[in-house]
């Protein structure tokens, strides 16, 4: 039996079935080369158009704004941000291969957090310093992901901030 309980016989005797040597096709076979040369350019930039389209909303969409310390005082544990603000001055503690500090907004040292870090520390970092560190708050404290802490090096064009 075939395809709807009908056999192979009864299929190939259906008059409106088409036959193989008259098959419709969407684009007649012959195109010309002023044609074919104008759809090409339209699918190729079609193409591109829904690529950079999908390049932009991955951008937009895998970034998070980054947080100020007064932001995340009072926080309950979890989430992950990304953290943003200036290391308060003789406040580095090294504690083998991990250290600790306190992180304040960048325009407000009334209000710090306490942050946790292990892994890579760049070179200019320390007191003072802008720093972005990504990782979660636990029970008060900001503890940082290996390897995302970022020191902004102060810029030679502001006026004595250091």
């Amino acid at each position: 039996m075939g395809v709807g309980g009908h056999s192979a016989r009864s299929a190939s005797a259906d008059p409106h079935a088409i036959a193989p040597d008259r098959l419709v096709a969407i684009i007649p076979d012959v195109v010309e080369p002023q044609r074919k040369r104008k759809i090409r350019l339209v699918v190729a930039l079609s193409i591109a158009v829904l690529l950079a389209v999908a390049l932009v909303y991955t951008s937009f969409s895998a970034s998070s704004e980054a947080k100020e310390p007064s932001q995340l005082i009072g926080v309950s544990s979890g989430g992950s941000y990304e953290v943003t603000g200036r290391v308060v001055k003789r406040s580095v503690r090294h504690r083998g291969e991990a250290i600790s500090f306190r992180v304040a907004d960048r325009d407000d040292a009334s209000q710090s957090i306490p942050v946790t870090y292990a892994g890579t520390i760049p070179d200019p970092f320390r007191g003072g310093r802008e720093i972005v560190l990504a990782g979660t708050m636990k029970s008060g404290v900001f503890v940082g992901e290996r390897d995302t802490l970022v020191t902004k090096c102060p810029s030679k064009f502001t006026a004595g901030r250091e």
